[in-house]
Parts: C-alpha cells; structure tokens; sequence
C-alpha cells in the first residue's frame, strides 16, 4: 500500500512548512496534522482571505500559522515544503527552501499521494493546457456522471485534492484541472488519462520565457507508462512536439481535420469517430474553442467506456460555467457577456473569434507580461470600443491606442457605464481581461461577480 506521507515528515522534531493559505493550504495542514506531521503554514499575503485561513487553522493541532510573512529560518529547516497552486515556482521563499536543499511538492503532488493511500482504485483524468482547462474539466466530470459513474472535479478547479482525499466519499473517477506551477512540482502525479488542450505563451510575468513555461507543462508527462491515454489536440503543433516521444497511447481531436474526434463545420456536427455525438446548435456553448473542449471532454470519457449516445446526451443537458463566456443577461438588446475568466491574450483572443456581433471590449487589471497588439486586427471587424482599465490600461492604450477606438477607465462601476454609453442595440458588453485580477480583486471569480452584481442591478 502507498504510504500517505513520507516516513520522514513523522519523525519526532520535523515539520513541514507549507506556502499559501487558500483553500489548497488549509486541506493540506488538516490533513498533515491528521496524520500526525508538525506544520508550519505561512502566507505573505494580509488580504482577508489569509486571516479567514488562520482562524480555521486555529484549532488545529500540531499546526503553526504566519500571516502577511514567511519565516525563511523555520521553512530553511523543515524537512519539506508543500506549495499552494497560486504560488510561483520561482517565488522567493521557494527560491530560498530550494537553496537549502528541502524538498517541495505541490498539494496535488501530496493529495493525490494520499488518495492513492486512501482510496486505491480511484482513476483520474488530467486537463492541462493554456485555456479550456475549467470548461472541460466540468465537462468531463459532468459526462461521467450523467453515464452513472461516480466522478467529482478537484485541483486547480476549486475543491482541493487533500480535501478530498480526507472526505468520507468515494468516486470512480476523478477531473482534475491541472496548471503549469502544480505540475512543476508533483513528481508523484500519474493520471490514467491526460489532456492538453492547447499551448500558448501565459503567465510571462512568472516564467523567464514561453519555453520555460511550456517545460512546465509537459511535466504532465513525466510518469507516463505504456497504459496511459493522452488526448492531444491535432490543430496545435506545440501540443503534438510537447507529447513527442511520451508512452502510451495517443487520441486527437481537431476542428479541422480528421482526427479520433473532429469537427464537421459543413454539416455542423460533432463527431467521435464515425459516430455522430451532436450538432453545434445542441452544443450550449460560445465559439468554437468551446466545441474543440466538448471533443477532447467526449474523446476523454469515451476512454473510460462510455459510448457515443450517453456521450451526446451529457454534451446536450451542459451549461457555461460562470466567468468563461457566460452570457449573463440582455437588457435593452445588449448581451452582457462575463469572460473574467480570460485572465492572458490567447483567452481573449478565443473570445473575441467567438462574438457573433458588434461588441464593447472590457481589457484590463494586472499586466502579465505579453503585449496587446496581437489583438488589433481581431478587433478592427467589429469592436465598437475598448475601455482599458486597472493597472494594464496605460500599457493596453499604448498598444492599441490609434488601432481600435478607445477610452480610458477607472472603477468598475466607471467602465460598466461607460460600455453602457457606447453600446447599441444588437451589440454585446464582453468582459475578456487578458490580464489577472489582483491588482483590483482577489481573483478572477471576485471580478467576474462584480460585474454581474453592476449588470443585473441595470
């Protein structure tokens, strides 16, 4: 039987340090402590996320807590480190855990250690890539279940892996969004089946280069076995060289081409094969990144033996997650459309293919490193103005200022009424960032109510 823990984070006078407080960082000191490990849990952060955390760790034995600093001495000492998904590989403080030689796993790393302790037998299918990863992760799970079998999504999608490997629930298979900072430090994660939906340069203002972060990625890979099944996406060459070479079996899916799922755009049909699953109508969903995440969700499933009817029949009863194109409301004729989700260009460039009709663009919060421009010929067609905003919008006005018509905003409530103003009748209002949220929000899902709460309150 797999152990749950290292042998060594039990002996008398070792602790474990662990960076980040969230969700993830709170599973993963409960479930230490459960098994007897001394934590040490700190977060930088002062939000008031962070005191929310301290106090649910309060009464927790065997647990230390530091909020809005890292002691570098205490996490130097401990006899390893598990990292929060949120947290960059190359932060400081792991910077400085690496330099003293301790050991760092990310909390998948340590949950899914623990389920396979827990709970052997349980099966997992891996969504990784630059953008799709959430919709098709709920996908997945969401197609599983409407087959009858018992599935649940975990990871980078919301509900820690620790959580539920402590939770009295047992699930056939499990989907589980997967980033490139979990990946980069889970030498123990082995999923039966992996997904890589797509690659594109994020997160630069972490990485020192696309290839970095596309290194990172292909960490998806590294306990491959001749058992596994990797389901790529055939109309991006980077997927297909980062795959190269890897064990186990290869099933593509494409929008252009034929492939083991594919697109026909002329008849408008999703096939798996030779069989047809559903028409694009059927398929409630905006844009067509949103048919190839229904593919390589069906191709996934198909793999764990669900036919191609059942298949059809979970595509058609499933819905927008919040914060990735979700139409939230039309008043006046205007569709408000909530895409916070967005948080790099590629994103708001699939979502800016997706509009169907003249729109106002919402662009703005943390820069990540990646310029602007590329947007340009994209929004010559039918974007009737950009409202640049957060700390981005001088850099956003440089870039696209004199290309697109533009305005500046400020609040969110500013930019709301501003979009207001200037759309028409027959228009959408598309809230697509390309940035992150942190220098307004807490995270994405924070702005994404915000502007729902200003839309629905019209």
């Amino acid at each position: 039987m797999e152990q749950l823990v290292p042998e060594a984070w039990r002996r008398p006078g070792s602790v474990v340090a662990i960076i980040g407080l969230g969700k993830s960082g709170v599973a993963a000191a409960r479930l230490l402590a459960r098994e007897g490990v001394r934590v040490y849990a700190s977060d930088a952060s002062d939000h008031p996320y962070a005191g929310e955390a301290a106090e649910a760790l309060k009464s927790v034995p065997w647990v230390d807590v530091d909020i809005g600093r890292h002691d570098l001495r205490k996490i130097r000492q401990a006899i390893g480190v598990v990292v929060s998904p949120g947290v960059p590989p190359d932060a400081p403080v792991l910077t400085a855990a690496r330099h003293a030689g301790v050991e760092i796993v990310s909390e998948l790393d340590l949950g899914f250690r623990a389920l396979a302790a827990l709970q052997p037998g349980t099966r997992s299918i891996a969504i990784t890539g630059t953008n799709g990863k959430t919709t098709t992760t709920a996908l997945i799970a969401h197609l599983l279940s409407a087959a009858g079998l018992p599935s649940t999504t975990a990871g980078n999608i919301g509900r820690p892996v620790t959580d539920l490997a402590m939770a009295n629930e047992r699930y056939q298979w499990l989907s589980l969004e997967v980033s490139s900072f979990q990946l980069h430090d889970s030498p123990n994660f082995a999923p039966d089946v992996g997904i890589l939906t797509n690659l594109a340069p994020d997160h630069l203002d972490r990485y020192p280069s696309a290839e970095a972060y596309y290194a990172d990625k292909r960490l998806l890979f590294r306990n491959a076995r001749a058992d596994n099944v990797w389901v790529l996406n055939a109309d991006d060459p980077l997927v297909l060289d980062l795959a190269r070479g890897v064990a186990g079996r290869r099933v593509l899916f494409s929008l252009a081409k034929p492939a083991d799922a594919s697109y026909d755009a002329t008849k408008r049909l999703l096939r798996l094969g030779g069989e047809s699953l559903i028409t694009r109508d059927e398929l409630h969903l905006l844009g067509d990144h949103n048919v190839a995440n229904a593919l390589a969700a069906a191709l996934a499933v198909h793999e764990a033996g669900v036919p191609a009817p059942l298949l059809g029949a979970g595509l058609r009863s499933f819905r927008a997650l919040p914060h990735r194109l979700e139409p939230v409301r039309e008043v006046g004729g205007i569709l408000w459309i909530n895409d916070s989700k967005a948080t790099n260009i590629a994103a708001t460039t699939v979502a800016v293919i997706a509009m169907q009709r003249p729109f106002v663009l919402l662009l703005g919060g943390r820069h990540k490193g990646e310029p602007y421009t590329s947007l340009a010929p994209l929004l010559a067609e039918r974007c009737r103005l950009v409202i640049a905003y957060g700390e981005a919008g001088p850099l956003i006005e440089q870039d696209l200022g004199g290309k697109v018509p533009l305005e500046r905003g400020t609040t969110f409530e500013d930019i709301i009424a501003r979009a207001r103003r200037a759309a028409k009748p027959g228009d959408a209002v598309l809230l697509s960032p390309a940035c992150s949220s942190y220098d307004m929000f807490k995270n994405y899902e924070v702005r994404g109510a915000t502007f729902r709460r200003l839309v629905e309150a019209q």
